[in-house]
């Protein structure tokens, strides 16, 4: 049987201990578009390391800096087919502000497995603490895998985000660069899909796409200088579902709408006029 929730859900996906450096969080910074403008004092706390501060989305790609294999996609209880993969969506939430230099150990395991009928979903874990074991963040992502429901899990829950009726409080665009997923595959995601054009053929794209977890970045970030005057410090949490790819070069177009400390986000490609992601959350204080 491909997925055993019985055996999946609770599994103990092991400790990965890891480092990183003020030249890691630079290059991250870069990777998702920080420095555009040099001379600006908002830009330079993400590219300069007088005044840096971390946006929590470095999260992501804190514990697989010098991790170039893709990850495996066989956990207990769960026999998958990698190529039917697809990141569903990611969030973090910050207990801190992360440091710009660290150790820590990322602890992980199956919070949960859905069954959607024609998919699951599979949503991992990942609690990480510092050396003293204080916590620093928790990272919860799903993965979509098309063709593997119908073992008779639970549903689980929509986790739409229902937007105000109203038009939104906050519109931003942000253009990337030609090179954009070349930049940011340094940080440590050397898929193919991002670098090789036959590769992206084989795959059904016209040409190499940007990593959603770049996306994820770029609207963070775009988020937090909208709203919060460019200060990382100030975010607590933010997740969001991936729902469509961007092609390097593309413009994204951020709407926000303001409830409280809770900032409701979606992003769409301004070339293409499609959605690329969607029900995102950005909590701050």
């Amino acid at each position: 049987m491909p997925i055993d929730p019985s055996v999946a859900i609770g599994a103990d996906l092991g400790e990965t201990s890891f480092s990183w450096e003020p030249s890691d969080v630079l290059l991250y910074h870069l990777g998702i578009g920080a420095g555009a403008d040099p001379v600006n004092s908002v830009e330079l706390r993400y590219t300069y390391e007088q005044d840096l501060r971390v946006l929590p989305s470095f999260a992501t790609v804190a514990p697989n800096l010098r991790t170039y294999e893709p990850p495996s996609v066989s956990f207990p209880g769960i026999d998958i087919d990698l190529a039917k993969v697809v990141h569903g969506s990611q969030a973090v939430t910050v207990h801190r502000p992360i440091p710009v230099a660290g150790k820590a150990t990322a602890r992980g395991r199956i919070a949960d497995v859905h069954d959607k009928g024609k998919a699951a979903v599979i949503v991992q874990e990942t609690e990480v603490v510092d050396e003293a074991d204080s916590p620093l963040w928790t990272a919860r992502s799903s993965i979509f895998a098309r063709g593997e429901g119908g073992f008779g899990g639970e549903r689980g829950p929509s986790e739409k985000v229902t937007l105000p009726e109203r038009a939104p409080d906050a519109v931003v665009s942000t253009p990337t660069l030609p090179q954009q997923a070349l930049l940011y595959r340094l940080c440590g995601d050397r898929n193919p899909l991002h670098a090789d054009p036959e590769f992206a053929k084989a795959a059904g794209f016209d040409r190499p796409i940007l990593h959603g977890l770049c996306t994820y970045g770029i609207v963070a970030k775009a988020v937090t200088d909208l709203m919060l005057g460019g200060d990382p410090h100030r975010v607590r949490s933010w997740s969001a579902k991936f729902a469509g790819v961007v092609i390097p070069g593309e413009t994204l177009r951020t709407s926000v709408w303001v409830e409280g400390d809770r900032y409701l986000v979606t992003a769409h490609s301004v070339e293409r006029d499609t959605a690329v992601l969607s029900d995102g959350v950005l909590v701050a204080t």
